[in-house]
């Protein structure tokens, strides 16, 4: 068992960033689902609270914004199209609103007396990002060759299936920081950053261009820029495997920069799943050694964070 993690009382409170998966809010509409899964994740953003943790909470868009964006384009072809930053920008607010009443009502059971705020957050791109050029992004549904035939999209074959993929540039900086860090000082459970954000040019003003970031590196670049003490990524996969789905895989408690980067270079994590997470993870670890970097399924945060349960990276 790995070393236990001190959790600060209240007195001394510190701030977690906890990133949910998209694939866990999969309602074709955006909204969130009461299953299981959330209630898992409702559990663990009160835990960490109970814990003496502020909480800032990211979440994916990627089935979202793919089922609107398909949506319009079967449906709503005569009418003036939205750009992709829009439904960006749109999924932010409704998947925002449904997990915050969802919250609100475990905070009140638990006559907790936090509150919870939605920011809809905009994050710097760079226009000249070589993402542009090789979409590898994917969002919506998995397609069937009818639609890939009909649809003039960027498809690529991903663990479940082909599914649409759009660019996805790296994050340089999250424009509302400074709102979300006053937020938090009013000791709200926040909520920004949904589906990676909504990427934005900052050359000559403000201009959003059709992108979808990641948003487990836009979580890694809010730990950094709250100053976090723990970064979580909530995932539908317990820990980082070792040989993922072969007879030998073998389950990491803890893993070190060198071995996830030996890992990422094996091919060990694939770019459209763990890849991206495990790169998150490192990011935030290159921010601060101090800082307790956890990859854990739904339901075991404050686990993870003690080093119980998940995979911490070293």
């Amino acid at each position: 068992m790995s070393p236990e993690v001190p959790v600060p009382d209240i007195g001394t409170r510190r701030v977690a960033v906890y990133a949910i998966g998209g694939n866990a809010l999969s309602d074709s509409s955006g909204m969130v689902q009461e299953d299981s899964v959330i209630n898992a994740v409702m559990d663990d953003i009160v835990n960490l609270l109970e814990a003496g943790f502020r909480v800032v909470i990211t979440h994916g868009n990627g089935p979202q914004v793919g089922d609107l964006l398909l949506m319009e384009e079967t449906c709503m072809a005569e009418r003036r199209r939205n750009g992709l930053d829009d439904w960006v920008a749109a999924t932010q607010g409704m998947i925002g609103h449904s997990l915050s009443l969802n919250l609100e009502k475990h905070l009140m059971s638990k006559h907790r007396p936090e509150r919870t705020a939605v920011v809809l957050t905009r994050v710097e791109v760079d226009g000249d990002d070589l993402a542009f050029a090789t979409p590898t992004k994917p969002i919506g549904p998995v397609l069937d060759d009818e639609t890939i035939l009909e649809m003039e999209w960027d498809v690529a074959t991903t663990i479940n299936g082909p599914r649409r993929v759009v660019a996805s540039p790296s994050p340089l900086r999250i424009l509302d920081i400074d709102v979300i860090n006053s937020l938090l000082d009013l000791n709200a459970v926040v909520f920004c950053c949904g589906g990676g954000g909504i990427p934005v040019l900052a050359d000559i003003g403000l201009t959003g261009i059709a992108a979808v970031i990641d948003k487990d590196r836009v979580s890694s670049l809010l730990a950094c820029e709250v100053d976090a003490d723990v970064l979580v990524i909530s995932t539908a996969v317990d820990a980082i495997y070792r040989d993922f789905g072969e007879v030998n895989q073998k389950k990491l408690s803890t893993i070190s920069s060198d071995e996830a980067r030996q890992m990422i270079e094996q091919e060990q994590l694939p770019p459209g799943s763990m890849g991206p997470k495990v790169e998150a993870m490192l990011h935030a670890r290159e921010f601060s050694d101090e800082m307790t970097v956890v990859l854990c399924q739904p339901g075991e945060a404050i686990s993870a964070v003690r080093g119980d349960s998940g995979t911490t990276l070293v």
